[in-house]
């Protein structure tokens, strides 16, 4: 794939430069589970004072989830819910979800965005927060869904018995359910 545009202003581009381009945008995309898998690794060796690392919690809540019989799309979004503690610390819940958005339900989306204030439900108090601050979502449809995730799924994964199943189990998961956007960012206009 050595052929590229020579504009260097998009807007002195042509239809031909896009079909270079999506070209290399095709190819660059079929390469996203990796990429995903390698900054899942980034996850590794941190504890944050847990008793388990940030990786293998993320494995365990994935083992938890798929040993429960939840659905492929959902154990992949427990295997990722954590991917952006390594860069967004602060928000690591809304880097999460926009890595899955495209490629998930709405439900498993709304469930990865929000599992950060819903986990506080276990520990805000410990810390001076409102432990019960996921009640601001009171009414919405996926509260029960996003609270049974971090009750099953999230908050009892840092347990360094538990036998995680290995990532190669999910590698599989993981370049389905991210083989094909469900949806797009761009729409055309009616």
């Amino acid at each position: 794939m050595s052929k590229q545009v020579e504009f260097t202003e998009m807007s002195k581009s042509t239809p031909e430069d896009y079909e270079i381009i999506m070209d290399h945008a095709r190819e660059f995309v079929s390469k996203l589970p990796d990429r995903i898998l390698a900054h899942l690794d980034l996850l590794k060796g941190d504890t944050g004072g847990m008793a388990i690392d940030r990786y293998e919690h993320c494995l365990q809540c994935a083992t938890r989830a798929y040993r429960d019989g939840k659905d492929e799309e959902y154990v992949v979004c427990a295997l990722l819910h954590d991917i952006g503690d390594s860069i967004a610390s602060t928000n690591h819940a809304d880097l999460a979800a926009t890595i899955v958005e495209p490629f998930v339900s709405e439900k498993n989306h709304w469930i990865v965005k929000n599992h950060g204030i819903f986990q506080g439900y276990y520990f805000f108090d410990h810390i001076g927060l409102d432990k019960n601050m996921r009640d601001r979502f009171k009414g919405n449809e996926h509260f029960d869904a996003c609270a049974e995730f971090c009750e099953k799924y999230d908050q009892n994964a840092f347990d360094p018995e538990y036998e995680n199943m290995p990532i190669e189990k999910f590698e599989p998961m993981v370049r389905r359910v991210f083989a094909k956007p469900k949806k797009s960012i761009y729409k055309k206009e009616s």
